[in-house]
């Protein structure tokens, strides 16, 4: 007699495994990385190792003398998590705080809640939030690109173009005199500037992007609702008084709105099921980033914004979902 397995949704199945949609994941983020590389040198090197290395050496020791459980790590998601983490981060920054951050992603933003599958806030944002609001100096100063390539934690540093822009108009300067100082569009595409190791080059990310669509391994939804929500609300302040806010191409190119909506917002265990809660969750997203950008304290917003919005997504799923099957018939 066979038994009937019961188990939650989703039931669909298809060839796709956690492992190879990580390892795809893992793939994308590599134009992003070798750019980093030629812009900062060595300092990218030792924060992408020592990021990924203690992320799946935590999750290992945790879920082997903690939780006392079969390890995962062969599934690409620590790894992941590490990338994604030192994209974020500073190149130049300090290896141990790296670490520190590595361990509150999988320990506490991760493990804590069961591990893959059941976090629901992004870990690599957690991490970064974290060591942002801990050690604010080191996680606000930046290498300025193309330097000595083996200079690490004694690179001279510089502002970001969105740090720039805050500062600017703090001090009431005009949009064009700050735009005369910041790296010009072109710089900013190529990713000739400052910034996290990983958001700076617009290029990079792009094709990333396309390699995940072409996998099918995310959807258009979540990152064009979140690009298509910053276009509009800055392109309306824009309009409205040129000489005070940033044009919206400032905002797609500058900071790290891309690697946001690209690789942490479309995270599957942290965003909505349904096409629609994705348009709703993208939207918020995107306005909350356009909003602490422009009017808030922090010149970037996007990984606050994910997290904010990480928190509505079984809110979404709830009252944003698809008709049960047969239910259209019963109502006939």
């Amino acid at each position: 007699m066979s038994m009937i397995t019961v188990s939650p949704a989703p039931h669909d199945h298809t060839q796709e495994t956690v492992k190879k949609l990580m390892y795809g994941v893992l793939i994308a983020l590599v134009p992003a990385s070798i750019v980093s590389v030629i812009f900062f040198g060595v300092g990218t090197i030792i924060l992408i190792l020592t990021s990924m290395l203690s992320c799946v050496a935590f999750e290992y020791l945790i879920q082997k003398y903690i939780l006392k459980n079969e390890s995962t790590i062969s599934d690409g998601s620590a790894m992941v998590t590490g990338l994604l983490l030192a994209l974020c981060l500073p190149a130049d920054i300090p290896f141990w705080i790296v670490i520190i951050g590595s361990l509150v992603a999988i320990g506490v933003a991760k493990m804590s809640f069961g591990g893959l599958g059941n976090n629901p806030f992004n870990p690599a944002i957690v991490g970064r939030v974290f060591l942002f609001v801990s050690f604010p100096v080191q996680m606000s100063t930046y290498p300025k690109p193309l330097q000595n390539w083996f200079a690490y934690t004694d690179a001279a540093t510089g502002a970001t173009p969105l740090g720039m822009m805050k500062e600017g108009i703090k001090n009431n300067e005009t949009i064009s005199d700050i735009m005369s100082k910041v790296p010009d569009y072109i710089d900013m595409f190529l990713g000739k500037m400052g910034g996290s190791a990983g958001e700076i080059s617009a290029i990079a990310l792009i094709i990333g992007f396309i390699y995940l669509l072409a996998r099918k391994i995310i959807t258009l939804h979540i990152p064009i609702s979140i690009l298509l929500t910053v276009v509009i609300f800055t392109g309306i302040l824009w309009k409205s008084d040129p000489a005070r806010y940033a044009d919206p191409l400032f905002h797609l190119l500058s900071g790290g709105l891309l690697l946001g909506a690209i690789f942490m917002a479309t995270d599957y265990v942290t965003s909505p099921m349904t096409a629609s809660g994705m348009w709703v969750y993208g939207i918020g997203i995107g306005i909350i980033t356009v909003l602490i950008r422009v009017f808030g304290a922090y010149p970037e917003g996007v990984q606050f914004a994910i997290l904010i919005m990480n928190a509505f997504v079984p809110l979404i799923n709830k009252y944003i979902k698809p008709a049960r099957f047969g239910e259209r018939l019963k109502n006939e």
